[in-house]
């Protein structure tokens, strides 16, 4: 797969899970080309992952290069005139539309000037790319036609896909900030157009060039839709900002590989409950900057993740704190502080404001405590029923915590003990048995592989046997390095690739697959193994190579057999954690 969009989230592989939200959105996305699909909202809110989800979407698509073209956009949060978003968003589509055709990347990351588009649509015949440049060059200084201008623009992927026979997946993300930062004069003197949304109102219908649209303010975005769009024309789908506990973790050993963490298969697991499998809170703590950090220990762990969200100038607690002023602009009054938090505490259930009066003791009228529980939702902090009257917090542990922090002192008089709660929530996982040699039959190949190489990380000093059976070389191993997913070639040109490589500072090297099949391991699965340990051995003469296989479902006689007669260590689980 190749990545001419370059994604947000940075490293490719950084992006873990989702597969949930992928399965689901590839249904959709098959569905395109039939005329099938109606057009979408993604509703999450900030460092949910929702921009990377649809940038790989992209990149999928293009890499694919099949029936449906993708476009993306994003509306960014800075001052634009009128006819420059025109200019910008046509040559952004025309662009990503020719990459697409001529499967050159680098116009993606480099969009062609109009002229340039043009002399493409005069070279290929594509009357319409030639069609809408002179157009736009011809009413740029025009003031009455900058309507136009971003007709031409934002119609562009309907009417070439209507033109052509052809299906465009139209990617808007942070919709939301059409309506507050494009201007009609340069200078920025008169009001924002902040009824420009309404451009897609038609489009939104539209089969042969469905939108996927995202942004990071639900109740921005959702009022943005219903006013100008119809909220009917996209269907909402909601996205969650946490992985599921397998995937959290994954992304635990990930980040910790990729930013060279040190940390322990039970910190990994520790890091992943705290964090609540939360990919942003994960990296924010795997790349924390607070001094004391040691994500080899529960201490350590429990001081990085107290300190990325209390500490002022720590990433966690500025990203939120940037969320919270954005949200939590109109709360300023200590009511309204208390109400929240009450509703974040008790998430599980609906309160009306009666309801909330009684219990907190609130000296306000009903009808006052509804309006603010009316400027709470519109800051997208907590939910409303159908009944207009029932509010529930959000089921958000993070956006919690951070709350708490920054409230509970001002309401409650005294600060919440939150790193005892830590030291709480560790115990409880380790008195459920939550240990990860109790998981290991529920793990996939990828998990046990991270578990593996991890383990090789933080042992260090150890020889194979203590991990594998049949193992004939028992020097004890100082390991300085470990990689996963290595690529090696053989002299064909063929690629293969090594589960984990573990460097030894006396010059052996291990090298270990790692597998989970729902039947045991036979004879072929072994001799392909022991093929790429053969090549690593030609391009390495001078390496000692110990070679080492781990099958959580098992070996068959065939395949163990073989294993004992080429000194390929076996396991069938990771004895030591």
């Amino acid at each position: 797969m190749q990545y001419p969009l370059n994604e947000k989230i940075g490293e490719p592989e950084l992006l873990v899970g989702r597969e949930k939200e992928f399965k689901h959105f590839g249904k959709w996305i098959k569905n395109i080309p039939k005329r099938l699909s109606k057009s979408r909202v993604i509703i999450a809110r900030r460092k949910s992952g929702k921009t990377s989800f649809v940038q790989r979407i992209f990149n999928q698509l293009w890499s694919e290069n099949g029936e449906v073209i993708p476009f993306y956009f994003d509306f960014g949060e800075n001052k634009m005139w009128y006819p420059n978003l025109a200019i910008k968003y046509y040559r952004a589509f025309a662009s990503q539309y020719i990459s697409f055709i001529t499967q050159n990347s680098k116009l993606i990351k480099h969009p062609l000037s109009l002229e340039q588009i043009r002399e493409f649509g005069v070279k290929e015949s594509i009357t319409a790319l030639v069609d809408d440049i002179d157009f736009l060059l011809q009413n740029k200084g025009i003031e009455g036609s900058h309507d136009l201008m971003w007709d031409t623009a934002c119609h562009a992927p309907h009417r070439f896909a209507d033109l052509y026979d052809q299906r465009i997946l139209v990617i808007l993300d942070e919709f939301q900030n059409i309506t507050k930062y494009i201007y009609p004069d340069q200078h920025y003197k008169e009001a924002a157009i902040d009824t420009l949304a309404g451009s897609y109102h038609s489009l939104a219908e539209s089969k042969i060039a469905p939108m996927l649209v995202t942004g990071s303010y639900a109740g921005w975005l959702l009022k943005v839709i219903s006013q100008y769009l119809e909220a009917g024309r996209l269907r909402q789908i909601r996205f969650s900002p946490y992985l599921s506990e397998d995937e959290g973790l994954q992304a635990v050993y990930k980040y910790a590989e990729f930013y060279d963490e040190p940390i322990t298969n039970d910190t990994a697991m520790q890091i992943n409950e705290l964090c609540m499998a939360d990919p942003f809170f994960i990296s924010c703590v795997i790349i924390s900057d607070y001094e004391e950090k040691d994500l080899t220990t529960s201490e350590g762990v429990i001081g990085t993740v107290n300190y990325e969200i209390s500490e002022e100038n720590a990433e966690m607690y500025l990203t939120w704190g940037e969320y919270i002023h954005h949200t939590v602009h109109e709360v300023n009054d200590k009511n309204a502080k208390n109400i929240l938090l009450f509703l974040s505490q008790n998430n599980e259930e609906y309160f009306t404001p009666k309801d909330l009066k009684e219990k907190l003791g609130l000296d306000l009228e009903v009808n006052e405590i509804h309006k603010q529980l009316i400027i709470l939702k519109e800051a997208d902090l907590i939910t409303r029923a159908v009944s207009n009257i029932d509010f529930k917090g959000l089921e958000d542990g993070t956006l919690n915590l951070i709350l708490r922090k920054s409230f509970e002192k001002e309401i409650k008089e005294f600060a919440p003990d939150l790193k005892q709660e830590f030291v709480d929530r560790i115990a409880k996982l380790t008195h459920k048995n939550k240990q990860l040699q109790g998981k290991i039959n529920s793990l996939t190949g990828k998990m046990a592989e991270h578990m593996l190489a991890t383990a090789f990380r933080s042992k260090k000093r150890f020889s194979l046997s203590k991990f594998f059976q049949n193992v004939k070389d028992n020097t004890t191993l100082n390991i300085q390095k470990v990689k996963e997913r290595v690529h090696i070639q053989r002299e064909d040109g063929k690629n293969m690739e090594l589960d984990i490589v573990a460097e030894s500072s006396c010059g052996r090297m291990v090298l270990v697959e790692v597998k989970k099949t729902k039947t045991k391991i036979g004879l072929n699965q072994i001799e392909d193994f022991q093929e790429k340990v053969d090549v690593y051995k030609t391009l390495f003469p001078d390496t000692i190579v110990l070679a080492a296989y781990l099958s959580l479902g098992g070996f068959t006689d065939e395949a163990g057999d073989f294993c004992l007669e080429y000194a390929i260590g076996v396991a069938e689980r990771i004895e030591e954690l």
